[in-house]
């Protein structure tokens, strides 16, 4: 596997990835219109937003890309692995490449709902650090962190 840092050569690539990630990840709960405006294009365009606020995001190569990740500072964001690539390691692989290249505590932040991605943070050493964020009646985002060991 190859880490692949994200610019302007490969975010449409990028933007393919976190569009069709998070669609999949997000149609049961958000309005169908919604989910249909997170193109690859329009992700490519959020990705751009996400390089110019200092982030850095990359590429997960195996050898196509299947899965992308950012980091800025100590906070792990945009985690995404391709549905039809998921449960093959990526999403680990992405998860602790990020940890390696945050400053102080990883930190981040999932839906309440996301079971899967609790299993996967939590078996990696990641704990709730009691800041929860409302969003409606049945969804909030929790907020995981590593200590100790990077």
């Amino acid at each position: 596997m190859e880490f692949a840092e994200v610019d302007e050569t490969n975010i449409a690539q990028a933007g393919y990835i976190h569009a069709e990630s998070w669609k999949e990840s997000h149609r049961e709960f958000c309005p169908a219109e919604f989910v249909r405006r997170h193109t690859p294009e329009a992700q490519a365009e959020y990705l751009r937003r996400e390089l110019a606020a200092g982030k850095q995001v990359w590429m997960l190569l195996a050898p196509r890309p299947v899965g992308i990740v950012s980091v800025k500072d100590s906070l792990i964001e945009n985690l995404y692995v391709l549905p039809r690539e998921q449960n093959r390691g990526y999403g680990t692989a992405l998860l602790e490449y990020a940890v390696r290249h945050c400053e102080g505590t990883p930190t981040l932040w999932l839906l309440n709902i996301n079971q899967g991605a609790y299993r996967l943070y939590t078996r990696k050493g990641f704990q709730e650090t009691g800041n929860r964020r409302r969003l409606s009646a049945q969804l909030s985002e929790i907020e995981l962190a590593r200590y100790g060991k990077k």
